[in-house]
């Protein structure tokens, strides 16, 4: 099959793409049971399967990892001699977050100004789609085995499909993994990310008082519990530059790949005018090549309902990206540490870790990334791009580990419009077009660079 007719095929299955999408993205499969029923995810993993199966998968079924969540598993075996790929997605999404700054109902997909708008339309329902509509326009003239898998907690960090993995190495083996959960450094430039940064997550309390006593009587000498996390936190950026400086951390690496315009940042970003960035180096700088700390959310008295009291007790959900070079777990240590260290006053502090996950970098010179870049050339006219991303996908190390001769390549719809983990995500529907093409047209290449 051509170039030409696969492009014609796909151009062909879009009103179909587009519909899959609407199904999936009106499912809000949200893998956290306290905001959305369990039901939901379990409807969007049968889903995954069904439509999976339809486009000539065997044996699709849904698989209970450890943390609860299930996996939609499928496979076709390779012809003679061919090589084995694995497609990656995930079905879970991010919660809408403020349904009042959505100028679309989350859950319904919405085209406007050449878009398609609903949670997970990029993250990672898009790459469902693109992977389904590859498929689709391959037909039976898929020329490699394939093992599929669909996670459903990815979201939540809660490492299901990590376990199971280790748990199931051979139902996962495979020569190349694609990992479709990244995207394009813009809409137009066909892209790979080879580093993806780490995380390290904690929760810091602080306590000063048995209880809350009136701060007309007792504010002064009274230790107020929120002052003091204020005080820590602050301590993790540079009061001028808001650069982050965690003691023990090396923070100030830098990325010598593809830059990001500051301009386009800013943009992407959505940066007010007169509002500067934190930090300091280049954009790619901070974002793929250091540390970066952020506070996720503080649990203290509202400001409406709150009394003429001093606070006893705050705390703080603590989120720091990890670069490659950086291991995850001395990182947490740092961070730990570092608030530690930072109490004022004498005040309690108390530290429960929600997890870590490893940096990764990924190799580029094998016949994957070779395969790759002649399908990027192919679709979008120009040579392909590496990147970083600043987020992290855990799954990646374990499968470098579990398979050290797999190439990984991490690639898909995403793009900084799409605004994924925000209000208003979106996804260009160009880019589950060409990325599609992109997908087939790799397979197709990568089984023969096998039989050269």
């Amino acid at each position: 099959m051509t170039t030409t007719e696969l492009a014609e095929r796909i151009a062909v299955l879009m009103p179909r793409a587009k519909q899959d999408l609407a199904d999936l993205v009106a499912i809000p499969s949200v893998a956290d049971p306290r905001q959305y029923p369990p039901e939901e995810c379990r409807r969007a993993a049968q889903w995954v399967a069904d439509a999976f199966a339809e486009a000539g998968l065997r044996d699709v079924h849904l698989a209970e990892t450890p943390d609860g969540s299930h996996a939609v598993i499928g496979h076709r075996p390779p012809p003679p001699g061919a090589p084995t790929v694995l497609l990656y997605c995930h079905y879970d999404v991010q919660p809408p977050l403020d349904d009042d700054a959505w100028t679309t109902p989350p859950f319904t997909l919405t085209e406007a100004q050449g878009r398609w708008y609903g949670r997970g339309t990029a993250d990672c329902k898009g790459n469902i789609v693109m992977h389904l509509t590859a498929l689709r326009a391959l037909g039976e003239d898929i020329p490699v085995g394939l093992k599929f898998v669909a996670e459903g907690s990815e979201e939540q960090g809660t490492g299901g499909l990590e376990a199971y993995v280790a748990q199931h190495p051979e139902q996962f083996l495979a020569d190349a993994l694609l990992v479709c959960d990244t995207g394009n450094a813009e809409v137009g430039t066909g892209t790979a990310t080879i580093t993806l940064r780490g995380l390290a997550n904690l929760v810091v309390t602080v306590e000063t008082l048995n209880g809350e006593v009136h701060s007309g009587m007792f504010g002064g000498p009274a230790p107020d519990a929120l002052a003091a996390l204020i005080q820590m936190l602050a301590t993790l950026r540079d009061p001028k530059t808001g650069a982050t400086r965690i003691n023990g951390l090396d923070c100030d690496g830098t990325w010598d790949g593809v830059g990001y315009d500051e301009a386009q940042f800013r943009a992407d970003a959505g940066v007010l005018d007169g509002v500067q960035l934190t930090g300091t180096g280049t954009v790619a700088d901070r974002l793929w090549a250091r540390p970066a700390v952020t506070v996720l959310g503080v649990d203290c008295p509202p400001v409406v309902g709150s009394a003429a009291a001093v606070p006893p007790t705050a705390r703080a959900r603590v989120s720091l990206r990890v670069p490659p070079g950086t291991d995850a777990q001395a990182a947490l240590k740092a961070l730990t540490q570092h608030l530690t260290d930072a109490a004022p006053w004498g005040a309690r502090v108390t530290v429960e870790t929600e997890g870590t996950g490893s940096p990764f970098q990924a190799g580029t010179d094998g016949p994957a990334y070779t395969a790759l870049s002649k399908a990027m050339q192919q679709v979008y006219g120009k040579p392909l791009a590496f990147l970083g991303q600043g987020g992290s996908i855990p799954l990646c190390n374990v499968l470098a580990t579990t398979y050290p001769r797999a190439e990984i390549v991490l690639m898909g719809v995403e793009e900084p419009r799409c605004l994924i983990h925000a209000p208003n995500e979106s996804v260009d529907p160009s880019e589950i077009e060409h990325m599609a093409h992109v997908e087939a047209l790799f397979l197709h290449e990568y089984a023969a660079a096998h039989r050269r």
